[in-house]
């Protein structure tokens, strides 16, 4: 293997032209070998026959090479070999073999069979194509790491799926070994000569450990089915990953070659309600936008669906240096390249008059207020912190606006805000209040705000952690075995904001479609076996990975909630819906908004806790949960196997 490596490198440390006239000079030495074993083949004195009419030695090579050469024959590069060289080579005999033929009737020939170069014909065709073959495979098996490559089984048969295993094939990590398809009318077919196979043939391929890792390559069927086959693989103790669809390639977001960890969307199995174009451009284009807290996970991606609908302008307001730094740094160009005027604004939200400077300065229509504090444990930590920045924050953004006569304010809430356990959610809550109060006096300005639970991704969110855990070979830890929580992409959350901004007529509180909610002792089974690994636990004491739970932290719930009370509609959009929550005239908010401000000055924690049990319906801080021993939650029957299936 050595030294078939070293011969790789020399070969491909040719120049281009070096390596064209190699291929040129042993088809020249082989062609007329073939018109020879041609002559043999076609009768007994096949050589004395040959010998009456050498110049066809000399004529063959001339011809066919250069009949090849003018169709770009030699120019090809043998890795990548495909219908064009096949066609090449087919058109190019058919041409060199009349050539010849003509040519010996013209001389004549008088010794030379026609059908002799019927069969040099047949037989180029053999060498030519069986040569470059050979060498293609020679290139990608043994020289491209055939050997320390790693078997792989390709879930989908489709073109997504061909194109991947062109590129695998061509690769140095992966050798695709077999299809995987569910439709039963392509079992048994080959496709690029790998064999497609049913889910029974590839529990035979795991069970004799030929194939240890499944490539996902299904871009376009349904999440839900997706799910499905995740849900099967899952159970096969396989590797699984996922290859990147063509519109990612296309639009740069990957390579064709590139292989990905299953995107944890993928496990939610709820497809994307379509979005409403209508809604998507009302409030956006051609209006003046402003984002509080754009350089944060919502925040940015809200920033980019903006761009992509065409508004007059996009102001980014951060009070993070970096934050603001990064997501001007990326949105820049895209904002050059459109014509749309993009404007930076380093500062609080608790800066009024600085807020209401941008407003007026660049004619807000529409904000986006995203700014908050939102991550549970440290607010809980920090409660005058929360309230200052998530309600009296809110408040300050929300007065701008009116006096600015901005056309709507969207507040991007949470579920953490119904009956909430901790300071971030009461917070949250109180901030809805707030604009459901300013909505009720008549404001001119639209307030509005969106409610909805976790997203994929952001900063925090478990998936990165659990992957980063399980790559490290565990634990993975888990606050809880019965810990639940709705999740939505990223995009997805910011595209129904953005919609449902433009559906209110003041006050409303909307809430996002989340699904089903997700259990996280399941979704870190999941990931472990979809990594190729195993749980380990009392009953399954070889496994790989162990689960800890750690307890709830201080504020956190086993479960979140959408809707404070029952009542809900839904909307024009089937993804959105809307709740009719109970809030305080202004007269009265006014006065808890006093009290909060006072108590902030005084820096007086437990007062703050005390008002918010007054006033924000359903808080009740939660109380530290009982640390429970594996063992304990193990008695009270809450864990035991590996998990149940997501749902």
């Amino acid at each position: 293997m050595n030294e078939l490596h070293r011969l790789h490198v020399t070969l491909l440390g040719w120049p281009r032209f070096a390596k064209r006239l190699l291929m040129l000079v042993l088809d020249a030495s082989v062609l007329p070998c073939l018109m020879a074993v041609a002559f043999v083949l076609r009768s007994e004195d096949g050589l004395i026959r040959l010998g009456h009419d050498l110049w066809l030695l000399v004529a063959t090579p001339i011809i066919t090479v250069a009949t090849l050469s003018a169709l770009n024959y030699y120019r090809a590069v043998i890795r990548y070999m495909g219908a064009e060289q096949v066609w090449a080579t087919l058109v190019g005999m058919m041409v060199s073999c009349v050539a010849l033929a003509g040519l010996a009737y013209m001389v004549p020939a008088e010794h030379t069979p026609r059908s002799v170069f019927i069969i040099y014909g047949l037989l180029g065709l053999l060498y030519l194509g069986g040569s470059r073959f050979m060498a293609r495979r020679y290139l990608q098996w043994v020289i491209g790491g055939y050997g320390s490559r790693r078997p792989v089984a390709i879930y989908g048969a489709g073109s997504a799926g061909a194109q991947a295993a062109a590129s695998l094939q061509s690769g140095h990590e992966f050798w695709p070994v077999a299809f995987v398809d569910d439709n039963s009318a392509m079992h048994g077919s080959s496709i690029q000569g790998i064999k497609v196979l049913g889910r029974h043939g590839l529990k035979k391929l795991v069970a004799k450990k030929q194939v240890d890792t499944v490539l996902l390559s299904m871009p376009s069927i349904s999440r839900h089915r997706r799910l499905e086959v995740i849900h099967f693989l899952e159970q096969l103790h396989v590797k699984v990953k996922s290859i990147p669809g063509l519109s990612d390639i296309i639009h740069d977001r990957a390579r064709i070659e590139e292989v990905r960890d299953v995107a944890i969307e993928d496990l939610l199995g709820r497809d994307s309600v379509p979005s409403n174009a209508a809604l998507l451009h009302k409030s956006v284009t051609d209006k003046n936008i402003l984002v509080s807290g754009a350089g944060g996970s919502i925040g940015s991606e809200l920033c980019r669906q903006l761009i992509a609908l065409q508004p007059a302008s996009l102001t980014l307001f951060e009070q993070s240096e970096y934050s603001l730094y990064e997501i001007e740094r990326e949105l820049g160009p895209i904002c050059d390249q459109m014509d749309i005027p993009l404007h930076v604004i380093l500062g609080s939200v608790l800066n009024k008059s600085l807020v209401q400077s941008a407003l007026v300065k660049y004619r807000i229509d529409t904000v986006y207020h995203a700014a908050a504090y939102k991550h549970v444990p440290i607010v809980e930590a920090n409660p005058l912190a929360g309230i200052e920045n998530n309600v009296l924050g809110t408040l300050a953004m929300a007065e701008a606006a009116e006096s600015a006569e901005v056309e709507r304010f969207i507040l991007i809430s949470t579920d953490k805000a119904v009956r909430p356990t901790n300071v971030m959610g009461a917070s949250k809550r109180l901030a809805e209040m707030v604009l459901q109060s300013i909505a009720a006096r008549d404001s001119k300005t639209v307030f509005t705000m969106v409610r909805f639970g976790n997203v994929l991704g952001s900063s925090g969110s478990v998936v990165p952690v659990f992957r980063e855990q399980i790559r490290q070979g565990g634990p993975v830890t888990v606050t809880h075995p019965d810990v639940i929580r709705y999740f939505m992409t990223i995009p997805e959350a910011a595209q129904l904001v953005i919609q449902a901004g433009s559906m209110a007529s003041g006050g409303e509180v909307f809430v996002l479609d989340m699904g089903e909610p997700v259990r996280i002792f399941d979704l870190a089974c999941t990931m472990i076996h979809l990594m190729g690994l195993s749980v380990k636990n009392d009953s399954h004491q070889d496994g790989d990975i162990e689960i800890q739970f750690s307890g709830l932290r201080p504020g956190e719930k086993l479960y979140e909630e959408l809707l404070i009370g029952e009542d809900s509609v839904g909307t024009a959009h089937a993804g959105i819906m809307q709740a009719h929550e109970e809030f305080l005239p202004w007269q009265e908010l006014s006065r808890v908004i006093d009290q909060l401000e006072q108590l902030v000055v005084n820096q007086d924690g437990e007062g703050v806790r005390s008002v918010l049990s007054q006033f924000v319906t359903g808080y009740s801080p939660a109380p530290l949960v009982e640390f429970l021993s594996k063992k304990d939650f193990q008695n009270r029957g809450l864990i035991g196997g590996e998990g149940k299936q997501i749902h």
